[in-house]
């Protein structure tokens, strides 16, 4: 019997590096205390993070993934295009791919809403992020490949 995969990918958009760090710090804590190993992949922002994960899902290498980042609003409507596409992109490659998957993307009218998600002491939404790739990967198990 081939040994169950036990590394998560972690997708991370540095555009606002304090608030991806504290991100990946919930997340990391999670995966740690679930014993699962995982690799961290920076990408410029989060318009990058579906191509990244597509290209990562293509090895096999991983038994799941989380996509984590931030867009805060501002004078443009750029918000919307990016928040709207990613998120459609990453159901899309997670639907075709079956990937078990954490959404962790960040979208806010500020920083300090930012902050508020992501702090480990708050909302936590790393580790949140890295709990439903988990559960969704014990849902997976149960099905044949």
């Amino acid at each position: 019997m081939a040994r169950a995969k036990k590394k998560i990918l972690i997708v991370e958009a540095r555009f606002y590096d304090e608030i991806a760090d504290a991100l990946a710090a919930g997340a990391v804590a999670t995966l740690t205390a679930a014993h699962y190993n995982h690799e961290r992949l920076a990408v410029p922002g989060v318009f990058e993070i579906p191509n990244a994960l597509r290209l990562a899902w293509t090895t096999g290498d991983y038994a799941g993934s989380l996509a984590l980042g931030c867009v805060i609003r501002g004078e443009t409507d750029h918000y919307e295009h990016i928040c709207r596409e990613v998120s459609r992109k990453l159901m899309d490659l997670t639907v075709d791919y079956a990937m078990p998957h954490g959404f962790g993307i960040l979208t806010c009218e500020s920083k300090d809403q930012a902050w508020e998600r992501a702090d480990t002491d708050q909302r936590n939404l790393g580790g949140r992020t890295a709990d439903a790739c988990l559960r969704m990967i014990n849902i997976k198990s149960g099905f044949p490949n």
